[in-house]
């Protein structure tokens, strides 16, 4: 049974009411009504959030988004409202805590890929297809896809695995307006990132998004475009045919299949904490990925 090794205690903050604890945000609302939405700096692998935190990671995860928001204002409203630390909050939310737009969230995991990976070069391999979409024999992993498609997944509770579903399964559950509204703002936000990343020399593979509706309609929500929602590879070293090196917390999932480990993760034994050399490399791998897509240093 995966989840949370050690679920966290949420904090009580006056004047906040604690609504859920996720793999790394806490969702709190205030009294007017609005999202507070807070990033730890807890990291997950192999469906278990795990008992070592990264430290900055959530720090660097929001300060991420809000860059990104900047870059896709005209393509996409975002449900940022705030980043000023509401009254009463503890000093370590300072640089991790947003005050966001309630909205109607859309029960879609939004994914773009450019690129075959992961759970999309399984489901090639056994079918030729992603998500039901035909793609061209003779792909491999790392692969350019010919253009950019939307693969959808379904939201999975905390220690529970995404699920790819096809566009004709979200339209039937959110209708077909609204559908083709999801697909055609991630393939937009996608296409522009990736070429903002490109000018940086990171390939975006792919990426996932959240939406929710508010009165004037679809808002981008939540994280957008960080190592923890997309697969960013240095583009000096892609090479298809092979596992890419990437931005992200390979660095984790790498130690806990290793025999150093000596972790099972088809048993149902919690993961063990990670070694100070494992933090220290995924928090270098973070600070990496922000400082070379928005040209900042990260000190």
């Amino acid at each position: 049974m995966s989840g949370f090794v050690e679920k966290p205690e949420p904090l009580q903050v006056p004047g906040l009411v604690h609504l859920h604890t996720g793999k790394v945000r806490d969702l709190y609302q205030n009294e007017a009504g609005d999202l507070v939405m807070v990033a730890s700096d807890r990291i997950s692998a192999y469906d278990w959030v795990l008992p070592t935190e990264i430290p900055d990671k959530g720090r660097v995860l929001t300060r991420l988004s809000l860059w990104w928001f900047e870059q896709l204002a005209d393509l996409a409203p975002n449900h940022v409202l705030s980043t000023e630390l509401p009254p009463g909050a503890p000093a370590d939310w300072a640089g991790r805590a947003l005050v966001c737009k309630s909205l109607r969230m859309v029960p879609v995991e939004c994914v773009a890929r450019g690129y075959l990976t992961g759970s999309g070069l399984a489901e090639y391999e056994k079918t030729r297809t992603v998500c039901g979409l035909a793609l061209p024999e003779g792909l491999v992993d790392g692969s350019e896809l010919p253009a950019p498609i939307f693969t959808p997944a379904t939201k999975a509770e905390v220690g529970e695995h995404d699920e790819n579903v096809s566009y004709e399964e979200v339209a039937r559950q959110v209708g077909a307006e609204t559908a083709a509204a999801l697909r055609q703002a991630t393939l937009a936000v996608y296409s522009r990132a990736r070429d903002i990343a490109r000018e940086r020399g990171i390939v975006l593979a792919d990426t996932k998004f959240e939406f929710g509706f508010d009165e004037d309609g679809l808002v981008l929500a939540d994280e957008v475009l960080t190592p923890d929602s997309s697969r960013f590879w240095p583009a000096d070293q892609w090479q298809p045919g092979r596992a890419q090196p990437s931005y992200d917390k390979q660095f984790v999932r790498d130690w806990l299949t290793s025999a150093e480990s000596g972790w099972d993760r088809r048993s149902e034994q919690p993961p063990p904490p990670l070694p100070q050399q494992v933090v220290d490399a995924t928090r270098a791998k973070y600070v990496e990925a922000y400082e070379l897509l928005t040209g900042q240093s990260w000190s």
